[in-house]
């Protein structure tokens, strides 16, 4: 179960969206989330780790031993 809360204007289209197609609010939202999930947890995760960098507890890899280390060719 999930409530979320959306701006006004965010929720009229929504709610027009789903009038208009005869579908619901609820299945539009669910779309968006799979469609949109993997790219949040990519840019977050990466967010997180660059914080990590920077503070310096964490390393960075020169990028010619990265693609060794995983067999990509230059």
């Amino acid at each position: 179960m999930l409530a979320i809360r959306l701006p006004e204007l965010i929720e009229k289209r929504l709610a027009k969206l789903a009038k208009a197609t005869g579908r619901t609010k609820t299945f539009y939202a669910r779309e968006a989330i799979l469609e949109h999930i993997e790219d949040l947890e990519d840019f977050y995760l990466a967010e997180r780790e660059m914080q990590t960098i920077r503070s310096g507890r964490g390393k960075t890899v020169p990028l010619a031993e990265a693609m060794k280390r995983y067999g990509v060719e230059d």
